[in-house]
């Protein structure tokens, strides 16, 4: 028996935000001074740093868990299955519904039992639940899903991540630019194909690197105090990513007795290509190589970060040939790679 993705959908919002979409907002340092740069500069050297041209948000009608399931009626046609026949229904995210203009999240219920009701799904077996990871939460469920099926606990398990990060920003922070909204989601199946799941890693720092990123005031000092905004000690987060996610990588590369030269693609989490790409070129030289032309494939540039949904999102545009002269073919081995808050890094290799 092996585990495979059998099927995968995504949602890309609607609304398009260009880096000059953020030319009228007043950027201030933490303590609220104005910030000393024009937007223009800013702007320029956001895009040189983070590759991020433009990010998707939502409409206002919208919540996470509306594009979740969207996302997962399309991975349910895509594996061509009875979404009764699930067995479980893991819902990665870590804000739940923000909407719009509100300041409080709601949870309750789950996001994960929304999604299920969406899909009219009756058979009570069928569990479903949220999970909060940071970033790498669909690659954490995605790791769940081959335990449960592993246990023999089930057959199909329904995996998605879904982010509104849009909602949670703060106007006055300049990292504000980096975030996005979005959906992903794959079917885990048990399966007699060859392939499949064939190592895993996880890990949590949460000694000294808990908080590198956390829910923060507004650096606007005359805002409401109470209300809350995703905060980020990004030179934190760059250098630990940097020392921890190769290493990860490498451990669940070796696990899985696969050569680096078998290596066709790493799927890795996109908050910022540079820092990808140093990943990418720290992980290689661990075997005393470079990495290949094109091992990366990117979707950063169109879509900024969504959290979540970036890993799962760029895995569905990649096989449904939507990124372009990128391809993955049968056989073909990946490396799926994420990092985030927590600090949570994780990472799965599979094939194709």
């Amino acid at each position: 028996m092996n585990i495979k993705i059998t099927g995968s959908g995504s949602y890309i919002p609607t609304q398009t935000v260009t880096n000059l979409d953020f030319a009228k907002h007043e950027f201030l340092n933490e303590d609220g001074s104005p910030f000393p740069y024009p937007n223009e500069v800013v702007a320029e050297k956001f895009l040189e740093i983070t590759g991020i041209q433009e990010r998707r948000y939502v409409t206002d009608n919208l919540l996470a868990s509306d594009i979740a399931s969207i996302a997962a009626k399309k991975a349910i046609e895509d594996a061509k299955i009875d979404p009764e026949t699930l067995d479980y229904i893991i819902f990665a995210h870590n804000f739940g519904n923000v909407k719009q203009g509100a300041i409080q999240t709601d949870i309750l219920p789950s996001l994960a039992s929304r999604v299920k009701h969406d899909l009219k799904i009756k058979n009570p077996k069928c569990v479903a639940y949220d999970i909060l990871f940071g970033c790498p939460g669909w690659v954490e469920g995605v790791i769940q899903a081959q335990a449960y099926i592993k246990a023999g606990m089930a057959k199909k398990c329904l995996v998605i991540g879904a982010e509104t990060l849009s909602r949670v920003v703060d106007i006055h922070d300049r990292d504000s630019m980096i975030y996005s909204d979005g959906a992903g989601a794959t079917i885990i199946e048990a399966t007699d194909e060859e392939g499949g799941i064939l190592s895993h890693e996880s890990a949590t720092f949460a000694h000294d690197e808990a908080y590198y990123l956390y829910f923060g005031n507004s650096f606007n000092t005359s805002h409401d105090p109470d209300v809350r905004y995703i905060k980020m000690y990004g030179r934190k987060i760059y250098e630990f990513a940097l020392s921890n996610v190769p290493k990860a990588m490498k451990e669940c590369l070796d696990k899985s007795g696969i050569d680096i030269s078998e290596v066709k693609k790493v799927l890795i989490h996109q908050a910022n290509e540079k820092m990808d790409e140093a990943i990418i070129h720290r992980f290689f030289k661990q075997y005393k190589q470079t990495p290949p032309e094109g091992i990366m494939p990117m979707s950063i540039h169109e879509l900024g970060n969504s959290s979540v949904a970036t890993v799962p999102t760029l895995y569905d545009l990649l096989v449904k040939g939507k990124i372009e002269n990128q391809q993955l073919h049968k056989g073909d081995v990946v490396i799926f790679a994420s990092v985030g808050a927590g600090m949570n890094i994780n990472a799965f290799v599979y094939k194709m």
